[in-house]
Parts: structure tokens; C-alpha cells; sequence
């Protein structure tokens, strides 16, 4: 259950040792207030998706402890928490492998008991929610790039989960296909978590920003104070693409664009 007021992540003292003996995590501690959207960003090998992967037990930690709204993960409450937390992974073809669409779709409530009416309900609701609902009975393969990366988030919203998390979701998509998807995620009422490289996608999406380093948090703000910070970004191998400056996603915030 729930804890009132506990917050939607809370991630203490949190470390991870993979077997080969990398430390991919060293004393993590972040907090996300729920209904909050913040960016995950770092450098490759920083440890992003590693710690994504815990927020669900998919990776359990070697140190340290992960709560979902107040709830700490643990053999007894791993599958509640799979429930709360909703991972979208950066490749939509690790979650669609179903005939169709919505098949897919259906496929996450229905492992957690959902059947009959509801799931029928669920599905729709959540195909309707990323607009793919015509394209409810195609199979993945015959899909876009980025109708793929809907038809995922679909697939996750259909658990109905209080968190997102969604690795690298701008990856590989042509500027429609970022703009719809932005769209879309915009207008879901969830806490979300955006694990990202692409720095303008992370600033249109959230309103702060944690950067991971080395398996540490190096710096937490408001992600534009994050990305006008050109030192910063240069000493963790991040930057701003041509053309982009931060007084300009700034103005873009205060014009509320963000």
C-alpha cells in the first residue's frame, strides 16, 4: 500500500557491483516528488540504465535501498512495485512480439490478472492514449519508427503504473515522430523519469535534471540551469547540439514551451 505522502522515488545509499567487479553505482541517493518529470542525463557507461533497472528489480542493489512511494523493493513487494513502475526501454522491438498491436498491449495487464471486460478496457485506453489505436490489429513489424515507440509506451500504460521511466525515448526518430511522441508524453499525469543524451528532448519534456557520472550524482537542479551550465556539461562529456544554445531553451521555458 501507498505510504501517504512518501515520495514517488526514493533511492538511498543506493550501489551496485557487477559480477566482472565494474561499479556501476556508488552511493546513489535521489529523491522524485510525485507527478515530478525529470531528466536522467550522463555520459555512456555513467550508469543511467543501470540504476533505471532498479527501480523495478530488474537489477537489485548490492547496497543501499530503492521505495516506490514509500514501499522499499524487496522479494515481497517486487511485483506491486513492477506494477507502480512502468519501463520503456530504448529498442520498442524488446516489448512488442505479439501478432498485433494489440495483442502487445493487452499482454502486461493480463501477466498481472487483468482479464475480460477490464483488459479489453485497459487496452483501448491506452492505445487511445498514444493515438495507435487504428493501427490496433498490425503487427510491429509493419509499423513506424515512431509508432513503434508509441505502440511501447501503450504497452507500459496499459499496467496502468504511477511511474514512467523511459530510456533514450527521442532515439532514432525522425523530428515528426520526436514531436508527436513529445506530445504524447506531455500529456500523460505521471511521474516520469527520462533517461536521455538528447539535451533540448530532456529540457521540451522536464523541468529538472540529475546528472550521473561515474556511478555518482555530480550535479540535481532545474534543467536549465543544468544545461547553461557549459563547464558542467563539458566535464561529464555532455553538450548542447549546433544551433542550440541554453538563453535560448531559457526563453523557451519562460514562454511556456517546456
Amino acid at each position: 500500500m501507498t505510504v501517504p505522502g512518501a515520495p514517488a522515488i526514493a533511492v538511498t545509499g543506493l550501489g551496485f557491483t557487477y559480477p566482472d567487479g565494474h561499479v556501476a553505482l556508488d552511493g546513489i541517493d535521489l529523491t522524485v516528488r510525485r507527478g515530478e518529470r525529470v531528466a536522467l542525463l550522463g555520459p555512456n557507461g555513467a550508469g543511467k540504465t543501470t540504476l533505471m533497472l532498479h527501480l523495478n528489480g530488474v537489477l537489485r542493489a548490492t547496497a543501499g535501498e530503492v521505495a516506490i512511494s514509500g514501499i522499499k523493493l524487496g522479494d515481497k513487494s517486487v511485483r506491486d512495485i513492477r506494477r507502480r513502475v512502468g519501463l520503456v526501454f530504448q529498442d520498442p522491438d524488446d516489448q512488442l512480439f505479439m501478432s498485433t498491436l494489440a495483442e502487445d498491449v493487452a499482454f502486461g495487464p493480463a501477466n498481472f490478472g487483468v482479464a475480460g471486460a477490464e483488459l479489453a478496457a485497459r487496452t483501448d485506453e491506452a492505445l487511445g492514449a498514444v493515438s495507435m489505436t487504428a493501427h490496433a490489429h498490425r503487427g510491429a513489424t509493419h509499423l513506424s519508427g515512431g509508432q513503434r515507440r508509441r505502440g511501447a509506451l501503450a504497452t507500459v500504460l496499459a499496467c496502468c503504473p504511477d511511474i514512467l521511466v523511459l530510456d533514450e525515448p527521442s532515439a532514432n526518430l525522425d523530428p515528426l515522430a520526436r514531436r508527436e511522441l513529445a506530445h504524447t508524453l506531455l500529456g500523460l499525469k505521471r511521474t516520469m523519469l527520462v533517461v536521455t543524451h538528447d539535451l533540448p528532448y530532456a529540457a521540451q519534456l522536464c523541468e529538472r535534471a540529475v546528472v550521473i557520472d561515474a556511478g555518482r550524482i555530480v550535479a540535481d537542479g532545474p534543467i536549465v540551469d543544468i544545461l547553461a551550465d557549459a563547464a558542467l556539461l563539458a566535464r561529464h562529456r555532455l553538450e548542447l547540439p549546433w544551433g542550440f544554445d541554453a538563453e535560448s531553451l531559457r526563453r523557451a521555458w519562460a514562454a511556456g514551451v517546456g
